[in-house]
């Protein structure tokens, strides 16, 4: 009966978490602008990422392997990224930066959608789109701000609320951006993703609350430069999430082929099993917060690695239907934690600045994704189809050994 209780005590604790939650996002205007503006940067962002080679093929005349490098330019991200953090943490400018990096996101992709010559998106995806990567780290960072003068139990969830706009943007996003180049042509499509950038900036207004920075006497500011040894720790946890996602290129990129071409599947099954992960990751995503709390953030994303690994071994060893079904549902269970919890640990891990920190994870998905990308050209060509994806699963193992250890060493820190 006690233990009875006490669950059901905890049951109503997290209901009256989560409507706080929700009452705080719907009552905030920086809540509510930053909920919507993330919900149009993963819609732009993932109408226009599936159809950027077929953009260079079509319009541009570039050779598949050429416009296959295209993906490498991600790379410049993370190096944005952390400059533009670092000078948000210097400034406690968050939503000033956040206007700059999204009208840079919009030059951006009108530049691509006017297109003339091959070079021309390469070039621009380095000098403009790698600086509009920062628009979520420094939303995140903004929000983290307001809560840090309000904490509340139920803060997380706000957290966790921004994130699922995010990834709603990109549930509907691929299928908006394939419906818009099919009736319109591609160069409208990049338009319609140049125009949700600029969006994004709407919803906040010319809301600027700036960061209070910790000052050594009333008027000299602190200026945040985290030191390489304060980050370790942060960068440790960050290589163990590219591990994790190094998957997702592998799977995009050879799962349809693999269900198509072997298992000959219809493509009514194909696309049921590229969008229940989607729809999985949102269900899961609301429980993250309270799971975390029960066994801790870490330990929770240690055990959704494992669930990348088996996700992976389904791919490979279950040849099916059901086994590519059991494989996404996993994968829906992976990113339903680590999206929502791994911003949150990031932030912990350097909290004297979290704009850095934000930045540095966030824009860690492309270098995951350039490595995923080597990895599975490289794995299909010596494993072949479904063997190649052992390699992520391999990734995903070595990424539960780590974040096992940074559990077990938090814990004890703890205690």
């Amino acid at each position: 009966m006690p233990d009875q209780a006490g669950s059901e005590a905890l049951t109503i604790s997290n209901q009256s978490a989560s409507e706080s939650a929700l009452r705080q996002v719907a009552t905030s205007r920086l809540f509510r602008g930053s909920t919507l503006a993330m919900f149009l940067s993963g819609l732009g962002t993932s109408a226009a990422a599936p159809q950027i080679v077929l953009f260079l093929v079509k319009e541009l005349g570039a050779s598949l392997p050429l416009a296959g490098l295209y993906y490498l330019t991600s790379l410049a991200a993370p190096v944005a990224g952390y400059f533009v953090g670092r000078y948000s943490d210097r400034t406690g400018n968050r939503l000033g930066l956040f206007r700059l990096c999204a009208a840079a996101g919009f030059a951006g992709w009108a530049g691509l959608a006017l297109s003339t010559s091959v070079w021309m998106p390469f070039f621009i995806a380095v000098a403009l789109l790698a600086v509009s990567g920062a628009t979520a780290s420094q939303i995140f960072a903004a929000v983290h701000d307001e809560l840090s003068r309000n904490p509340d139990d139920a803060n997380e969830r706000v957290v966790a609320i921004i994130r699922m706009a995010l990834t709603g943007g990109w549930i509907v996003g691929p299928m908006l951006g394939a419906w818009a180049a099919a009736a319109y042509g591609l160069r409208p499509m990049l338009w319609m993703t140049a125009i949700c950038m600029l969006l994004q900036i709407a919803p906040l207004g010319t809301l600027n609350p700036v960061a209070r920075l910790k000052t050594e006497s009333a008027s000299e500011p602190v200026h945040h430069h985290a030191s390489l040894r304060a980050m370790l720790p942060l960068l440790a946890f960050t290589g163990l999430f590219v591990l994790v996602y190094a998957g997702e290129p592998v799977k995009y990129g050879f799962l349809l082929i693999y269900m198509e071409e072997h298992l000959n599947l219809s493509p009514a099954v194909r696309g049921a099993v590229i969008g229940v992960q989607p729809f999985i990751e949102l269900l899961i995503m609301p429980f993250s917060i309270g799971l975390g709390r029960r066994l801790g953030n870490v330990w929770l994303m240690c055990i959704a690695a494992a669930l990348g690994v088996f996700a992976n071994l389904c791919f490979a060893l279950w040849p099916s239907a059901t086994g590519m079904f059991a494989g996404q549902v996993l994968m829906g269970g992976v990113w339903g934690i680590f999206m929502v919890l791994g911003i949150l640990v990031a932030q912990r891990l350097l909290p004297s600045a979290v704009a850095t920190a934000s930045a540095i994870f966030m824009s860690s998905t492309a270098l995951a994704s350039a490595l995923g990308g080597v990895a599975g050209g490289l794995g299909v060509k010596m494993l072949g189809l479904p063997n190649v994806f052992l390699l992520p699963a391999l990734f995903a193992g070595i990424a539960v050994i780590g974040l096992a250890l940074t559990a077990r060493t938090e814990t004890r820190r703890q205690a």
